[in-house]
């Protein structure tokens, strides 16, 4: 039987994650000095590194056991797989922003909103009954506001920095974020006592992991 498959978010979450391994006794050698591979062995585990909306689809469709990767990602593409703990670590919030003094909520007509992220913008939106045009935006959705494209922003923010530095504020949050584990739903029957020592390890080492 092959180790165990983890695919890990590549950048600040696969630095965090190194952390959590190491602080378990794992051997993260090869990891942190990967150069461009991609599939990397870490103490008795496989990683691979994936983009995060990867990182939900290698584990949904069973080619990775577990999954370390942002809730951001989990409620805007996840589906099918055991989400089963928060690790505290890429702490941040989905936040609806706009330009500093509008009043977004006033007036009558339907708003616009740019993001990477329109299923949760919809969701959003949804519960607050307000009628919305939600724009898709790959890159820097800072640009919609400020080019008149877009009557506000749904994005994630994690210090607000950015923000006021284009001229925006945080109008209201809608969601805190951090990093979880997944699991693949067959993986959860058929290998239940190493997930669940990876799990029991994973939770001892994140308590000493800010």
């Amino acid at each position: 039987m092959r180790k165990l498959r983890i695919a890990l978010t590549k950048g600040r979450l696969e630095k965090k994650s190194v952390e959590l391994f190491e602080k378990m006794g794992l051997d993260c050698t090869e990891l942190i000095n990967k150069g461009r591979r991609l599939i990397l062995p870490v103490g008795d585990y496989e990683a691979v590194l994936a983009k995060a909306a990867d990182v939900i689809t290698y584990v949904e469709q069973g080619v990775c056991d577990i999954g370390i990767v942002g809730k951001d990602t989990i409620v805007e593409n996840g589906k099918s797989f055991y989400e089963l703990c928060d690790l505290g670590i890429g702490k941040c919030d989905f936040a609806l922003a706009g330009k500093k003094g509008t009043d977004f909520f006033g007036g009558y007509n339907i708003k616009r909103i740019a993001t990477k992220y329109p299923n949760v913008t919809k969701q959003y939106f949804e519960s607050k009954n307000m009628d919305v045009k939600i724009i898709k935006i790959e890159g820097s959705v800072e640009l919609a506001p400020l080019l008149d494209l877009s009557d506000a922003i749904v994005d994630i923010v994690e210090t607000g920095t950015t923000l006021k530095e284009n001229g925006l504020e945080v109008i209201e949050k809608i969601m805190p974020i951090s990093a979880r584990v997944i699991v693949n739903t067959a993986s959860m029957k058929l290998r239940r006592d190493e997930i669940d020592g990876f799990i029991t390890e994973i939770e001892k080492a994140k308590e000493t992991v800010k």
